[in-house]
């Protein structure tokens, strides 16, 4: 049977190619649920490039976003059920990265919160100004001072090109916080991009 007829296209009628990669991607969603190690090694190829970067852009650490990136794709394992086949299976990873990415994020200020008795204060004084115009534009660390669902939402939005909606269904929230989170984040930006 061609992609095609399997996707429900009319007989004589072309599949799109969306349409072609969604029933090729369920297809190998359903090899990997029967046991089938290699369907989902291949899963994993098509779509680890695009959760890479959105770790990268989210963690701002290069070897972090590769470790943040593999638990993605455990957790998708794990998960793997779930996967209905109405999105892409990248469109289903993303919520899954994000949620991965922010709670290594919750879990790594926990652990550098607690208290170190230590005689020099002067890592821990910030800065009083800019030291050179590449501080300016060094997008990578002004998101890194941004907040959890700031960050997650400017990422998706104006990296990503998701709409407000598709957002909240990703983090969970509602299109209006999605919206007021993007406008937040893009002010913080403009402070520390000293703009």
């Amino acid at each position: 049977m061609a992609l095609s007829e399997q996707a429900g296209a009319p007989k004589g009628l072309a599949a799109s190619p969306d349409e072609e990669r969604r029933a090729r991607e369920r297809q190998r969603v359903g090899e990997a649920l029967a046991g089938n190690v290699a369907a989902y090694e291949e899963l994993y190829r098509d779509n680890v490039g695009r959760v890479f970067g959105l770790c990268l852009r989210m963690a701002g650490d290069a070897s972090l976003a590769e470790e943040l990136a593999q638990d993605v794709f455990v957790k998708a394992w794990q998960k793997l059920g779930s996967f209905r086949g109405e999105s892409a299976f990248s469109t289903w990873l993303y919520p899954i990265a994000v949620n991965v990415t922010l709670s290594e994020r919750r879990a790594r200020r926990r652990r550098t919160s607690r208290v170190m008795a230590t005689d020099d204060l002067a890592p821990f004084d910030k800065p009083t100004r800019r030291e050179g115009p590449e501080d300016r534009m060094d997008l990578q660390k002004a998101l890194e001072v941004l907040p959890d669902g700031a960050r997650a939402v400017f990422v998706l939005h104006d990296v990503e090109g998701y709409k407000h909606h598709e957002i909240g269904e990703m983090i969970g929230v509602a299109t209006g916080t999605s919206k007021a989170q993007l406008h937040r984040a893009r002010k913080l930006l403009r402070e520390a991009l000293g703009r």
